[in-house]
């Protein structure tokens, strides 16, 4: 590079004078880098849930009825269980992400915290699909704990991203408050199966989680509407 001629980057964090300078901007390297991080971290933890299927006897194969009776059985249920949830999560997260203009420190960190409790998922999947643990209450409350964590985490990087100044198209604070309740309903249906699970057992708390196939969407319509009011309104 000729001596004088300016050098051309993406300011580093911390070195900038104005606290705009320190976020990464949507056509920058760095954005496309921790997306890509992202999408790669929620792939890493799908991956890993097949970890939890241990290897079946050959005697196993002679029906399906002695196969699933195994053990298998609960292993697939809880690998199905798990796998929605955390593709939903990454739907979620990269559907966030989409609606950042640049991506801040505070917003990369947030960001961290939310997969990191995404990547104990497969972890705390065993306790609710092994044989031996699955009967267990609290399998069924540290797995609860769990995702309740990492919804809260993710509701967390969307509010330090609106801080930050980092939203494309930011909402009303009313219609944010509207979609922090409806993403409450998940967490609540979680945390509820831990006294179902001490007081009926695991089984009874696992079916609760059917709820969120009826209550979600009902949820999430009436959010909809509401904040189609409110920017109507506004």
């Amino acid at each position: 590079m000729p001596r004088g001629a300016p050098a051309r980057h993406t300011p580093l964090v911390g070195t900038a004078t104005e606290p705009a300078a320190k976020h990464y901007r949507r056509d920058s390297i760095e954005f496309a880098r921790a997306f890509t991080f992202f999408d790669a971290v929620y792939a890493f933890a799908l991956t890993l849930l097949v970890v939890n299927i241990d290897p079946t006897e050959v005697d196993d194969w002679a029906d399906l009825g002695t196969l699933l009776g195994s053990g298998l059985g609960t292993q697939l249920a809880g690998f199905a269980i798990s796998f929605i949830v955390i593709a939903v999560f990454w739907r979620v997260n990269h559907r966030l992400v989409a609606g950042f203009r640049a991506l801040s420190p505070g917003v990369i960190v947030a960001n961290l915290v939310a997969i990191a409790f995404v990547v104990l998922i497969p972890f705390t999947t065993q306790g609710i699909s092994d044989e031996g643990s699955s009967k267990a209450p609290l399998a069924v409350a540290v797995y609860a704990v769990n995702i309740s964590a990492a919804i809260f985490a993710q509701s967390a990087m969307f509010y330090v991203a609106r801080h930050d100044g980092v939203l494309a198209d930011p909402l009303p604070r009313r219609a944010d408050l509207v979609n922090f309740l409806d993403t409450l309903t998940a967490p609540l249906v979680f945390l509820a199966s831990i006294p179902i699970a001490y007081a009926f057992g695991a089984d009874w708390a696992r079916l609760t989680w059917l709820l969120l196939l009826v209550i979600g969407p009902l949820s999430g319509n009436w959010a909809s509407r509401r904040v189609a009011r409110i920017r109507a309104a506004g």
